[in-house]
């Protein structure tokens, strides 16, 4: 609790000295790199890894143990 008051502190000391759009400027540009990433590749490209990603990693089937019989 006391890390996130400091942070909020931190964070109105800079907005009250202004040097809050030096601060935000690593962000800002890491937004832009990742908005010039997907602009740059197509749709159904970003659907196709999507897709590709999705059956790779879904979980695999495992049937239900058969039971015993007497």
């Amino acid at each position: 609790m006391l890390r996130i008051i400091a942070v909020a502190l931190l964070g109105l000391y800079l907005v009250a000295v202004g040097l809050w759009p030096a601060a935000l400027a690593p962000v800002s540009l890491a937004f832009a790199g990742l908005a010039a990433l997907l602009g740059a590749v197509p749709g159904p490209a970003w659907l196709l890894a999507a897709g590709i990603a999705w059956l790779k990693q879904r979980p695999a089937y495992v049937p239900a143990p058969a039971a015993d019989s007497i």
